[in-house]
């Protein structure tokens, strides 16, 4: 197996593409240069009927002009998490080594992949973005987005039993054998709750947390995503105090 300086040369990004005709260029540029300097990388950009705008046909345009970049059209999305899953199949059917999950219209930073590559590299298993350790940060917020952000880590580490410094965050990475173990689990979230229940269920993983900054691309969360948060939160809770904690091991 051959390693570049930051990680596994074979790897794959996921990033769920919605109406991001506006930043797409400064998106897509910013992971163009990070996979130049890394000379490896692919990237699976999934895209649904949620989006509005000119996103597909960009996606098109620059798969057509850069074979790194392939466009996962997924019209029968029923949520967010639909397309995360949608990507991370598409990867997991090429084989990649190592898959990293990331937002676009850089909520999530590029230039942060390489540390991803190289934590995953050190023998864990996930690697966990967080903005609540030093060097991480978010911005482009209001207080209330942030206090539910922090509470949010606060009362899953409760509930749950989890010890991470950011549960609601979701820039991820993982290796192969990872995904295939949860990209077939009933889960239970439709929002982005998803992501505070993908660390829960893998917390017997080797993994290890990584600073980011986070740029909230809205400062409001809808109140069906608030609901699925509780109603999901508050069944692996009652499995836990069952004693039927949920885990992939």
């Amino acid at each position: 197996m051959i390693y570049n300086k930051a990680g596994y040369n074979d790897f794959a990004v996921v990033v769920p593409m919605a109406n991001e005709e506006e930043d797409f260029n400064v998106f897509t540029n910013a992971l163009s240069e990070v996979l130049d300097r890394l000379q490896s990388g692919k990237v699976y950009m999934v895209i649904d009927n949620v989006s509005k705008d000119r996103t597909l046909d960009l996606c098109k345009e620059l798969s057509a002009s850069d074979n790194r970049f392939e466009v996962i059209w997924a019209k029968d999305d029923k949520n967010v998490v639909d397309a995360y899953m949608n990507g991370y199949r598409a990867a997991v059917y090429n084989g990649h080594e190592v898959i990293i999950e990331m937002d676009a219209g850089m909520s999530h930073d590029p230039r942060a992949l390489p540390m991803f590559l190289r934590v995953l590299n050190e023998g864990n298993e996930c690697a966990f973005g967080s903005r609540f350790i030093n060097g991480g940060s978010i911005y482009n917020t209001n207080r209330m987005r942030t206090f539910l952000s922090k509470f949010g880590t606060i009362l899953s580490n409760i509930l749950l039993g989890t010890r991470l410094f950011d549960m609601t965050s979701g820039y991820q990475g993982f290796h192969l054998n990872v995904v295939k173990e949860f990209i077939d689990f009933p889960l239970r979230s439709t929002g982005h709750f998803y992501q505070t229940e993908l660390r829960y269920i893998l917390r017997l993983k080797r993994f290890a947390e990584i600073p980011i900054h986070y740029r909230v691309p809205s400062p409001s969360i809808s109140r069906a995503s608030i609901s699925n948060a509780r109603n999901s939160l508050l069944f692996y809770f009652w499995k836990r105090i069952t004693g039927h904690p949920i885990s992939i091991k």
